[in-house]
């Protein structure tokens, strides 16, 4: 069983910065990817930003420069560093993870129960 735990949301003010972190644990043979999607009230679930296992990183255009995403040395637990928080950005954050189980040796998709992040003066 594998398990995706977030932590660090909460209330910021705007141009505020938080950090927020993502911890795997369980049964799993390797981490291929690690991210964060967020979702808002009335708006469609949007993916904030990816790493992979060799280090690539993807960001949404609205987060660009603002957001940077990170995994310890283990692999096991990512980051999402948020920096200039703007109201648009209030959300609830899930933390996403692409998982190599098995064998048989096959790719399974995680995912975290949400974090809430408020950016409000």
């Amino acid at each position: 069983q594998v398990q995706l735990v977030e932590s660090g949301g909460g209330l910021v003010q705007p141009g505020g910065s938080l950090r927020l972190s993502c911890a795997a644990s369980g049964s799993f043979f390797s981490i291929n990817a690690m991210g964060w999607y967020r979702q808002a009230p009335e708006k469609q679930r949007e993916l904030v930003a990816t790493i992979t296992s060799g280090g690539s990183t993807n960001f949404a255009d609205s987060v660009q420069g603002r957001f940077t995403i990170s995994r310890d040395n283990a692999g096991n637990t990512v980051y999402l560093q948020m920096n200039s928080l703007k109201p648009d950005d209030t959300a609830v954050y899930h933390c996403y993870s692409r998982m190599i189980v098995g064998p048989p040796y096959r790719y399974n998709d995680y995912w975290g129960q949400g974090t809430q992040v408020t950016v409000s003066s």
